[in-house]
């Protein structure tokens, strides 16, 4: 069982993390709506150009980025959720207790090293 100074401690950096992949998410939002802005006032064919990535390549990889950005916010929902009633810090798989040093290196994990 954690103890609540490093529940508290765990807590901050989850909201920490949540707020950084807030951030990146609305950021990757911005590029993306940049790049179909760009491509509607462009008349170019950027599919055959040689000398570039394709519009669509950059709105993929945008939008990969994106995806990434929000599954990194689910993750970190759970783990708030699993703070809130209590199952915070136990695997998944086994039951045991995850050592705290793993849950500070990685605050959304749901099993120990050995599940893992």
């Amino acid at each position: 069982m954690l103890q609540a100074d490093a529940v508290a401690e765990l807590r901050t950096a989850l909201l920490a993390r949540r707020a950084e992949a807030e951030e990146r998410l609305g950021a990757h939002a911005r590029t993306f709506q940049d790049i179909v802005d760009a491509a509607a006032n462009a008349n170019v064919d950027d599919e055959h150009d040689p000398e570039g990535t394709t519009i669509a390549f950059e709105r993929s990889q945008v939008d990969a980025l994106a995806q990434s950005a929000h599954d990194a916010l689910d993750e970190i929902s759970a783990a708030l959720a699993r703070l809130d009633d209590g199952t915070y810090g136990v695997c998944e798989a086994c039951g045991q207790p995850i050592p705290l040093d793993r849950l500070r290196a990685r605050p959304t994990a749901r099993r120990c090293v050995a599940c893992a």
